[in-house]
């Protein structure tokens, strides 16, 4: 599913920074990924690097044998939209939006049968629970249900890998539970692999394995 070999990462400036210093590991797919690692260990520059927002320094991602950091800009915006789908810690939903229509942008931005991805955004906000908040605004959810719409968003062009960077961290322990048990839903259930970034350990329990990071490097893997 994901392949990395050797993944090097600096940004440039007077005094460049080199974050990522040769990163090797796998991921199969229907595996639930969690990467760990103090602040500036290199989590989220890593997960941006996998999921195609940034582009290496160096060495290689394959994403089912595709190597994907020879692909173009254009080749690249089709490959996350097809393939990959993202949660951010901060929801990143439009305000102007309702919650179906925020769920259905991605679907819309590949083109296709209007009916058929309005019947999809139904279909994965049923699927997280919130069939009863189709025509909500942002500001008219809770932070739980904003973070269940962005997931339900992310789900509509049936990706094959889900990235979430922190997605936990803007809420309350309750609702924090009720996205993290989501996630092993989607991923006992559906299959869906999942590489998600956290900082909380008691996150563990939910993954299949944990990629911890230490100074831009792999400090170990660990099988949970």
């Amino acid at each position: 599913m994901i392949k990395v070999e050797n993944l090097i990462k600096t940004y440039s400036g007077k005094i460049p920074v080199l974050v990522l210093k040769g990163i090797s590991f796998e991921i199969e797919a229907g595996e639930f990924i969690a990467v760990m690692g103090r602040s500036g260990s290199g989590k989220s520059t890593l997960l941006h690097q996998l999921g195609l927002i940034d582009t290496p320094t160096g060495g290689k991602i394959l994403i089912d044998n595709a190597d994907v950091s020879k692909l173009s800009e254009s080749e690249k915006t089709l490959f996350r939209l097809e393939k990959l789908g993202y949660i951010f810690q901060e929801y990143a939903l439009i305000a102007e939006l309702t919650a179906l229509e925020n769920v259905y942008l991605p679907a819309f931005a590949l083109g296709g049968n209007q009916d058929g991805y309005k019947k999809r955004a139904k279909e994965v906000l049923k699927l997280v629970g919130l069939d009863d908040r189709l025509n909500h605004y942002s500001n008219e959810l809770s932070g739980g249900e904003q973070q269940r719409v962005a997931i339900a968003r992310s789900l509509i062009n049936k990706p094959k890998i889900l990235f979430a960077d922190e997605p936990t961290a803007n809420l309350d322990i309750i609702s924090a539970k009720t996205v993290l048990e989501l996630f092993k839903k989607l991923n006992k259930e559906l299959g869906q692999t999942i590489v998600m970034v956290t900082h909380e350990e008691e996150d563990k329990k939910y993954v299949d394995k944990v990629i911890r990071l230490k100074d831009g490097l792999i400090e170990k893997e660990e099988k949970m």
